[in-house]
Protein backbone atom coordinates (compact mmCIF):
# COMPACT_ATOMS: atom_id res chain seq x y z
CA UNK A 1 0.00 0.00 0.00
CA UNK A 2 3.04 2.64 1.03
CA UNK A 3 5.58 1.20 -1.65
CA UNK A 4 6.84 4.69 -2.58
CA UNK A 5 9.07 6.99 -0.48
CA UNK A 6 7.18 10.31 -1.15
CA UNK A 7 4.44 11.49 -1.71
CA UNK A 8 4.34 14.89 -3.81
CA UNK A 9 0.69 17.23 -3.77
CA UNK A 10 -1.02 19.73 -5.48
CA UNK A 11 -2.99 22.27 -3.35
CA UNK A 12 -6.10 24.21 -5.58
CA UNK A 13 -8.22 21.13 -6.76
CA UNK A 14 -6.58 18.42 -5.32
CA UNK A 15 -6.26 18.37 -1.15
CA UNK A 16 -8.06 21.93 -1.01
CA UNK A 17 -11.53 22.59 -2.14
CA UNK A 18 -10.92 26.06 -3.50
CA UNK A 19 -11.57 26.21 -7.37
CA UNK A 20 -15.11 27.90 -6.72
CA UNK A 21 -13.07 30.81 -4.71
CA UNK A 22 -10.53 31.39 -7.98
CA UNK A 23 -14.07 31.00 -10.05
CA UNK A 24 -15.57 33.69 -8.14
CA UNK A 25 -12.07 36.18 -8.39
CA UNK A 26 -12.01 35.71 -11.79
CA UNK A 27 -15.24 35.99 -12.46
CA UNK A 28 -15.30 39.57 -10.20
CA UNK A 29 -12.10 40.75 -11.93
CA UNK A 30 -12.92 40.28 -15.18
CA UNK A 31 -16.21 41.55 -14.76
CA UNK A 32 -14.48 45.05 -13.15
CA UNK A 33 -12.98 45.13 -16.70
CA UNK A 34 -16.79 44.88 -18.42
CA UNK A 35 -15.67 41.20 -20.12
CA UNK A 36 -17.29 38.26 -19.15
CA UNK A 37 -15.01 34.79 -18.58
CA UNK A 38 -14.97 32.98 -21.10
CA UNK A 39 -15.11 29.38 -20.62
CA UNK A 40 -11.56 27.88 -21.15
CA UNK A 41 -10.01 30.99 -19.14
CA UNK A 42 -9.35 29.04 -15.67
CA UNK A 43 -8.32 26.17 -17.18
CA UNK A 44 -5.52 28.12 -18.94
CA UNK A 45 -4.50 29.75 -16.21
CA UNK A 46 -4.77 27.38 -13.39
CA UNK A 47 -1.77 25.41 -14.41
CA UNK A 48 0.83 29.04 -14.24
CA UNK A 49 2.20 31.17 -11.83
CA UNK A 50 0.51 34.34 -10.78
CA UNK A 51 3.09 36.23 -12.94
CA UNK A 52 2.41 33.74 -15.85
CA UNK A 53 -1.35 34.28 -15.58
CA UNK A 54 -0.75 37.70 -15.26
CA UNK A 55 1.10 38.40 -19.00
CA UNK A 56 -1.78 35.86 -19.96
CA UNK A 57 -4.24 37.88 -18.84
CA UNK A 58 -3.18 41.05 -20.09
CA UNK A 59 -2.70 40.15 -23.41
CA UNK A 60 -5.72 37.83 -23.96
CA UNK A 61 -7.74 40.69 -22.81
CA UNK A 62 -5.76 43.86 -24.05
CA UNK A 63 -5.63 45.16 -20.62
CA UNK A 64 -3.65 48.90 -20.05
CA UNK A 65 -2.47 47.51 -16.89
CA UNK A 66 0.90 46.04 -14.88
CA UNK A 67 1.25 42.78 -14.10
CA UNK A 68 2.19 43.76 -10.32
CA UNK A 69 -0.83 45.05 -10.47
CA UNK A 70 -3.03 42.47 -11.30
CA UNK A 71 -1.01 40.25 -9.08
CA UNK A 72 -1.65 42.23 -6.30
CA UNK A 73 -5.81 42.38 -6.87
CA UNK A 74 -5.83 38.78 -7.02
CA UNK A 75 -3.44 38.35 -3.76
CA UNK A 76 -6.42 40.52 -1.93
CA UNK A 77 -9.26 38.88 -2.98
CA UNK A 78 -7.89 35.37 -2.19
CA UNK A 79 -5.80 35.75 1.13
CA UNK A 80 -8.86 36.16 3.36
CA UNK A 81 -10.68 32.88 1.78
CA UNK A 82 -7.48 31.31 1.94
CA UNK A 83 -6.65 32.60 5.69
CA UNK A 84 -10.42 31.59 6.55
CA UNK A 85 -13.06 30.34 4.75
CA UNK A 86 -11.07 26.97 2.27
CA UNK A 87 -11.27 23.80 3.49
CA UNK A 88 -9.72 20.44 3.07
CA UNK A 89 -11.21 17.98 0.82
CA UNK A 90 -12.86 14.88 2.90
CA UNK A 91 -10.12 12.44 4.07
CA UNK A 92 -7.17 14.28 3.18
CA UNK A 93 -5.98 15.09 6.77
CA UNK A 94 -6.58 11.56 7.73
CA UNK A 95 -4.58 10.26 4.61
CA UNK A 96 -1.75 12.36 5.56
CA UNK A 97 -1.46 11.44 8.93
CA UNK A 98 -1.06 7.48 7.42
CA UNK A 99 1.44 8.90 5.15
CA UNK A 100 3.87 10.49 8.58
CA UNK A 101 2.68 6.86 10.31
CA UNK A 102 4.27 5.03 7.73
CA UNK A 103 7.50 7.44 7.39
CA UNK A 104 6.81 8.63 4.12
CA UNK A 105 7.97 12.23 2.98
CA UNK A 106 5.18 14.63 1.97
CA UNK A 107 5.85 17.79 -0.46
CA UNK A 108 3.42 20.34 -2.36
CA UNK A 109 4.18 21.11 -5.52
CA UNK A 110 1.77 24.46 -6.19
CA UNK A 111 1.02 27.20 -8.44
CA UNK A 112 -0.29 28.84 -5.17
CA UNK A 113 2.08 31.29 -3.90
CA UNK A 114 3.56 31.25 -0.27
CA UNK A 115 0.84 34.17 0.57
CA UNK A 116 -2.11 31.69 0.00
CA UNK A 117 -0.59 27.81 0.93
CA UNK A 118 0.96 28.81 3.99
CA UNK A 119 -2.55 29.75 5.59
CA UNK A 120 -4.91 27.58 4.40
CA UNK A 121 -2.80 24.83 5.31
CA UNK A 122 -2.21 26.64 8.95
CA UNK A 123 -5.82 27.21 8.92
CA UNK A 124 -6.95 23.25 8.47
CA UNK A 125 -3.92 21.94 10.60
CA UNK A 126 -1.96 20.42 8.12
CA UNK A 127 0.88 22.47 7.61
CA UNK A 128 3.47 20.53 9.49
CA UNK A 129 2.50 17.36 7.49
CA UNK A 130 4.68 18.87 4.57
CA UNK A 131 7.88 18.27 5.22
CA UNK A 132 8.87 21.28 1.64
CA UNK A 133 7.16 23.10 0.10
CA UNK A 134 7.97 24.11 -3.92
CA UNK A 135 6.14 26.99 -6.36
CA UNK A 136 5.73 27.42 -9.90
CA UNK A 137 7.28 31.01 -9.11
CA UNK A 138 9.90 29.29 -7.81
CA UNK A 139 10.95 27.51 -10.74
CA UNK A 140 10.09 29.80 -13.23
CA UNK A 141 7.48 26.79 -15.07
CA UNK A 142 4.31 26.55 -15.02
CA UNK A 143 3.33 22.73 -14.58
CA UNK A 144 3.30 21.30 -18.46
CA UNK A 145 7.52 21.55 -17.53
CA UNK A 146 8.57 18.77 -15.00
CA UNK A 147 10.62 21.27 -12.77
CA UNK A 148 8.56 21.77 -10.02
CA UNK A 149 7.86 18.35 -9.64
CA UNK A 150 11.86 17.55 -10.26
CA UNK A 151 12.40 20.30 -7.82
CA UNK A 152 10.03 19.22 -5.22
CA UNK A 153 11.63 15.30 -4.96
CA UNK A 154 15.26 16.51 -5.20
CA UNK A 155 14.33 18.54 -2.00
CA UNK A 156 12.86 15.59 -0.42
CA UNK A 157 16.00 13.90 -1.11
CA UNK A 158 14.28 10.90 -3.03
CA UNK A 159 14.15 9.94 -6.79
CA UNK A 160 11.32 10.88 -8.94
CA UNK A 161 10.71 6.64 -9.82
CA UNK A 162 10.03 6.50 -6.08
CA UNK A 163 7.08 9.49 -5.47
CA UNK A 164 3.74 9.07 -6.04
CA UNK A 165 2.24 12.62 -7.21
CA UNK A 166 -1.31 13.75 -6.82
CA UNK A 167 -3.02 15.87 -9.07
CA UNK A 168 -6.36 17.30 -10.21
CA UNK A 169 -5.27 18.51 -14.10
CA UNK A 170 -4.39 16.33 -16.82
CA UNK A 171 -1.31 18.72 -17.19
CA UNK A 172 0.32 18.11 -14.21
CA UNK A 173 -0.64 14.06 -14.31
CA UNK A 174 0.68 14.05 -18.31
CA UNK A 175 3.91 15.84 -17.19
CA UNK A 176 4.17 13.44 -13.56
CA UNK A 177 4.35 10.58 -16.10
CA UNK A 178 7.20 11.33 -18.29
CA UNK A 179 9.52 11.82 -15.29
CA UNK A 180 8.63 8.39 -14.11
CA UNK A 181 6.60 9.61 -11.31
CA UNK A 182 3.70 6.93 -9.83
CA UNK A 183 0.65 9.37 -10.49
CA UNK A 184 -2.62 9.22 -8.59
CA UNK A 185 -5.39 11.39 -10.16
CA UNK A 186 -7.77 13.56 -7.98
CA UNK A 187 -11.40 14.10 -9.10
CA UNK A 188 -12.53 17.55 -9.04
CA UNK A 189 -15.53 19.35 -10.29
CA UNK A 190 -13.59 22.23 -12.16
CA UNK A 191 -11.75 19.93 -14.34
CA UNK A 192 -14.05 16.97 -14.92
CA UNK A 193 -13.88 17.46 -18.20
CA UNK A 194 -10.58 15.84 -17.96
CA UNK A 195 -11.60 12.67 -16.30
CA UNK A 196 -11.74 10.17 -19.10
CA UNK A 197 -8.47 10.90 -20.46
CA UNK A 198 -6.90 11.21 -17.05
CA UNK A 199 -7.72 7.58 -16.12
CA UNK A 200 -6.15 6.68 -19.50
CA UNK A 201 -2.79 7.99 -17.80
CA UNK A 202 -3.09 7.51 -13.99
CA UNK A 203 -1.66 4.80 -12.18
CA UNK A 204 -4.79 4.92 -9.98
CA UNK A 205 -7.56 7.74 -10.09
CA UNK A 206 -9.56 8.51 -7.14
CA UNK A 207 -13.36 10.71 -6.31
CA UNK A 208 -12.47 10.71 -2.00
CA UNK A 209 -9.54 9.63 -0.37
CA UNK A 210 -11.18 7.66 1.65
CA UNK A 211 -10.26 5.12 -0.93
CA UNK A 212 -6.21 5.20 -0.31
CA UNK A 213 -7.22 4.41 3.50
Amino acid sequence: MFDFKGAIFDLDGTIIDSMNVWEKIDIEFLAKRNIDMPNDYMEKINIMSFEEAAKYTIERFNLKEKKENLIKEWNEMAIYEYSNNIRLKPNVKEYLEKLKENNIKIGLATASPKELYEPVLKNNRVYDYFDTFTTVEEVNQDKSYPDIYLQTAKKLGINPQDCVGFEDILTGVNTMKKIKFQVVGVYDKYSSNEVENMKKVCDKFIYNFKELL
